[in-house]
């Protein structure tokens, strides 16, 4: 359960040369690659299930995301991503993924992260997270303020309204949490993090430390 340089270097390469006709000269390579990734992934699922079982009812090829790219509306036309991706939720079923704060993994040479929160939550959930933010803030700065938490995902990222959200009062004292639009947390990966033996291990661990945030976003969404 671990990723290889061989990994690595198809991404490197795939980047390089990011058109079809090279992909399909080298699918071979790009199979031993996800299949890689996708035994990955599901040693992850079962790690993560240890401390949220909620997640166990989906597999890796549930959670993957395709290397195809949707270049409809897009002006770069390159057909293929050049990382592989997979988000881990407790939602009922894959294409519900996005309706909770869940756990991502994003592996490309020279920017690999462990994610997880919520990303520009539908209108409803993001009322409800900041409500709850708003009745429950000394709780929420605490899971913020836990030193693991601290120390693997530093402040919550995302993107902000510039004017307190409507019926929140401007004065606030904690109003720049309440503007959030996103409740992003990352943990970033040096190449070597992602190639070492122990990467599910150290996966898991920072899964485990993002779990109370996650869960605490998710209790706001039902």
């Amino acid at each position: 359960m671990k990723i290889s340089k061989s990994t690595f270097q198809f991404l490197k390469d795939l980047r390089e040369n990011n058109d079809r006709d090279w992909f399909n000269a080298n699918k071979e390579r790009y199979q031993v690659a996800k299949e890689e990734f996708d035994q990955f992934i599901g040693g992850l699922i079962a790690e993560i299930g240890k401390f949220d079982p909620a997640v166990t009812h989906f597999t890796a090829k549930d959670c993957v995301f395709r290397i195809y790219r949707d270049v409809r509306f897009s002006k770069d036309k390159s057909p293929y991503k050049t990382h592989f991706g997979a988000h881990i939720t407790s939602a009922p079923k894959k294409s519900e993924i996005h309706t909770r704060a869940g756990y991502y993994i994003h592996l490309e040479p020279g920017d690999s992260m462990l994610a997880g929160g919520a990303y520009l939550p539908e209108s409803k959930w993001l009322r409800a997270i900041r409500e709850k933010i708003y009745s429950e803030i000394s709780e929420f700065k605490k899971i913020l303020n836990n030193k693991s938490f601290k120390e693997y995902f530093g402040t919550i990222e995302g993107e902000k309204l510039k004017r307190a959200p409507k019926d929140f009062p401007p004065d606030h004292a904690d109003i720049e949490l309440l503007k959030q639009k996103s409740f992003l947390a990352s943990h970033k990966l040096k190449d070597k993090d992602v190639l070492g033996v122990d990467f599910l291990e150290h996966s898991s661990k920072v899964f485990k430390t993002l779990y109370p945030f996650d869960a605490f976003l998710n209790s706001a969404n039902g």
